[in-house]
């Protein structure tokens, strides 16, 4: 037995444990094992807390979010219902405008109208006066003509006109 390394190698053994024992070797790796589970815990709880902001940050820009496009969509639709009330207006306005600018043309068509018939009158008056006036003139003579003349021209005009 003495004479197998394996002996010697498990004294070797058992006299290193001793000696880390009696220095004190296994306190200094247990509290440096403990400070670095302390350390490491503590990074845990760093990127634990970390993750719960990121996580709020992240709710509070997508709620940012939903209300922009709430608010869009509001911008949209007021935009959308101003141009169909300003479309209406527009509409209305050239109803009205039309409608009037019929009245208008109407309104001179009728005097035109009026004006041309009167023209017609008064040119048919002339006519029947100069006719009446030749066929007068022709058959009756004297002072009973000029007087009948003047009186038939007379009639005529107030007739006619």
């Amino acid at each position: 037995m003495f004479f197998e390394p394996e002996f010697w190698v498990a004294v070797a053994f058992v006299i290193l444990m001793g000696l880390f024992a009696y220095l004190g070797v296994h306190r200094t790796v247990l509290q440096t094992l403990d400070r670095r589970s302390e350390r490491i815990k503590a990074e845990l709880d760093d990127a634990r807390r970390l993750k719960e902001e990121a996580a709020k940050v992240l709710a509070e820009y997508e709620a940012r979010r939903a209300s922009a496009e709430r608010e869009a969509e509001d911008i949209i639709a007021n935009a959308r219902a101003e141009a169909e009330r300003i479309a209406g207006e527009a509409k209305a306005k050239i109803e009205d405008f039309v409608a009037r600018r019929t009245k208008t043309a109407e309104g001179k068509i009728a005097l035109a109208e009026a004006q041309a018939l009167a023209d017609v009158r008064a040119a048919a008056a002339d006519a029947a006066v100069a006719a009446a006036s030749t066929i007068l003139s022709q058959s009756v003579k004297g002072e009973i003509a000029d007087e009948l003349l003047a009186k038939g021209i007379a009639e005529v005009r107030a007739k006619l006109n």
